[in-house]
């Protein structure tokens, strides 16, 4: 059958959908849809094998299917996210646009929907599109973003500033030793990501409507996930028990937690990095960011830390879209959890927001970072907090009666050291502010 693009496929369940549902203007994500597309079409292969449904017309399904799960139809699947809680409703707008395009006698829920229900092949559609999202975007731009982090901990090795603590100045330590903390973050971050995604990969698929496997081939399931997977390269596995796979949307909600720590450890790199940057006379001045663009519409020649800033406000979101799921994962009752469009709109959101915010601070930021060598030099000298080194030389009173006099006085710390009584050479011992640096204070 041919079909124009601008033809309508869709029946009269997708119309009272789209009618009943005028909430938000923004469809279902189009991974999902996708991977609907990916699992129909994997579904009537299946079935045709089984003998379930005539070979012929099996074929002509998956064909249409495949298309669907190639994008190639985005536009006709325009139910609003905000739908009915099991996706009930994009699962029949699926069925009708591939019965549509695969032809008559082709009947959307005799044949494309045959051996699913909505309970349980749309809830995979959405596991699997957070699988593949997280597996094949984030993941590898986080893996960027750590080696660009590397790269700057080792250039900064030996470049020593003023710690701080509580804002407040504290012994030095390397720029290098700060980047390779913001690396390790976000390794760590890669971990957790990495370790909730096989939870994410068990699906529902054949539990149909309460995880029983009503109107189910016994090897249906297993036949279409192998498939799925030869398909896409993921890890796709069948769930540990069908009624808590079918009831609940817990391995999402794992993963969107995993995401909102990402969140948190990018808010704390990002304010770090804004204010070491900030300046450049009257700020911290211990980093350089790249120069991206005008940053005042009045004031000649201000730059602004726009790639952090960018990064706090998509961390924010994240956050946000977490506290979302996390509601929505815990009102789940009996056989089914029917917050699930609301999950997989928050989640893949916060998949592709934090893809694309990595990627961003990696390329026009944290490659660009330099030090500036002379705001470090000055703060790594300026920090009183150096005569902690002092303390197993001259006991830690003492050593903040100098700290106290120097603050009052405004006076460098050596010079009030040796008008305290401190000989030449147990201040230059202890006050070595590289050894300082790498924790060597005896």
């Amino acid at each position: 059958m041919s079909v124009s693009d601008q033809q309508q496929l869709w029946g009269g369940e997708t119309t009272k959908a789209v009618a009943n549902f005028p909430i938000s203007g923004e469809p279902v994500p189009a991974p999902v849809i996708h991977w609907l597309g990916a699992i129909k079409g994997a579904a009537a292969r299946v079935n045709g094998e089984l003998g379930l449904i005539d070979p012929e017309i099996a074929e002509r399904i998956a064909v249409a299917a495949d298309r669907v799960a190639a994008g190639d139809y985005d536009s006709q699947f325009p139910i609003d996210v905000f739908q009915t809680g099991s996706g009930t409703s994009t699962n029949m707008n699926a069925n009708e646009v591939i019965a549509t395009l695969a032809g008559a006698p082709v009947h959307p829920n005799d044949h494309v929907n045959y051996g699913q229900s909505s309970n349980d092949v749309f809830p995979s559609a959405v596991h699997l599109a957070a699988l593949d999202q997280a597996t094949n975007d984030l993941l590898p731009a986080l893996s960027e973003l750590e080696a660009a982090f590397t790269e700057k901990a080792v250039a900064f090795h030996d470049v020593v500033k003023s710690g701080r603590t509580h804002l407040m100045d504290a012994v030095p330590v390397t720029l290098g030793q700060e980047f390779s903390g913001y690396a390790a973050q976000i390794r760590l971050a890669q971990r957790r990501v990495s370790h909730a995604l096989p939870q994410v990969g068990q699906i529902p698929l054949g539990g149909t409507a309460t995880g029983t496997g009503l109107n189910t081939h016994r090897e249906f399931a297993a036949r279409v996930r192998e498939r799925l997977a030869q398909r896409s390269g993921l890890t796709i596995s069948a769930p540990e028990d069908p009624f808590e796979a079918q009831g609940n949307r817990d391995a999402l909600v794992e993963l969107s937690g995993a995401l909102k720590v990402i969140a948190v450890s990018l808010t704390k790199i990002a304010n770090d990095l804004a204010l070491m940057g900030s300046g450049p006379r009257a700020g911290i001045g211990e980093l350089l960011l790249p120069e991206l663009q005008k940053g005042s519409s009045i004031m000649p020649g201000k730059v602004n830390p726009v790639i952090p800033e960018v990064t706090l406000q998509v961390a924010a979101q994240v956050i946000g879209n977490d506290t979302a799921i996390t509601i929505a994962g815990s009102q789940g009752n009996f056989e089914l959890n029917v917050r699930v469009p609301l999950i997989a709109r928050n989640l893949l959101e916060s998949i592709r927001l934090l893809a694309a915010t990595a990627r961003v601070l990696t390329s026009k930021c944290v490659a660009g970072i330099e030090a500036n060598l002379a705001g470090c030099e000055r703060s790594a000298e300026s920090t009183l907090a150096t005569a902690t080194a002092l303390n197993t030389h001259i006991g830690y009173d003492r050593a903040a009666e100098i700290v106290k006099e120097a603050t009052a006085s405004g006076r460098p710390l050596r010079e009030v050291a040796y008008e305290k009584g401190v000989d030449e050479a147990t201040y230059n011992a202890a006050i070595n502010l590289r050894e300082i640096a790498r924790g060597n204070l005896d």
